[in-house]
């Protein structure tokens, strides 16, 4: 899920997008959305789909990779890991 303030702003559609997040992450949202095999993040509806959904270790950006701005100038930014992984798939 995207959110772009231009985006809502240039269509008046802020009050739509709004009101459609909270849905998404309320329990219906969250029980649509794992029917369809997205994993919900209400845990739950997590536990009710506990048997499509095999647990999963997470992990913050801060815990492993010391945060947005060391991640990204590592593995994004030019001649990062994404480009080192880029050039051997071809």
């Amino acid at each position: 899920m995207a959110w772009v303030d231009r985006v809502v702003k240039r269509h008046g559609t802020q009050a739509v997008a709004e009101e459609y997040l909270k849905y998404l992450y309320a329990p219906e949202g969250q029980e649509i959305a794992a029917k369809h095999y997205y994993r919900p993040r209400l845990e739950s509806v997590a536990q009710k789909f506990a048997d499509t959904f095999p647990k999963v270790n997470l992990f913050t950006i801060d815990e492993v990779f010391g945060g947005w701005q060391k991640a990204q100038k590592a593995h994004f930014a030019d001649g990062g890991e994404f480009d080192r992984i880029q050039r051997g798939a071809k």
